[in-house]
């Protein structure tokens, strides 16, 4: 059974910091690309930030460039979003996602695997 799940969020502060983790299981994560989307209220799911399944390419919506950090560690099965200079747009639920592949993608049909989703709300 492949699981995917998601923890650290909460609410923070405009200019505060969160570090999401996804722990991974069921499946080869070594050898997979990874993702995290995010959805608001009322909007459609959004692609975040990809990692390689190497880590040696990552990938970033314009949004969060600069201000967000994907990586992960093959031994513990997890990635990670540690996401600094939090906005409130960034609020949103916030999903992990498995890639069909070794690459970086930023399109919702490349993933096939995800989390249950993880609230993180930034105050003003």
């Amino acid at each position: 059974q492949v699981q995917l799940v998601e923890s650290g969020g909460g609410l923070v502060q405009t200019g505060g910091s969160l570090r999401l983790s996804c722990v991974v299981s069921g499946l080869t994560f070594s050898s997979s690309g990874m993702g995290w989307f995010r959805q608001a209220p009322g909007k459609e799911r959004e692609f975040v930030a990809a990692i390689s399944w190497n880590s040696g390419s990552t990938y970033y919506a314009d949004s969060v460039k600069g201000r967000f950090t994907i990586s992960r560690d093959n031994a513990k099965n997890t990635q990670y979003l540690q996401m600094n200079s939090l906005k409130p747009e960034d609020t949103a639920v916030y999903y992990c996602a498995r890639r069909k592949g070794y690459s970086t993608s930023n399109n919702y049909y490349d993933y096939d695997y995800w989390g249950q989703g993880i609230q993180v709300t930034v105050t003003s």
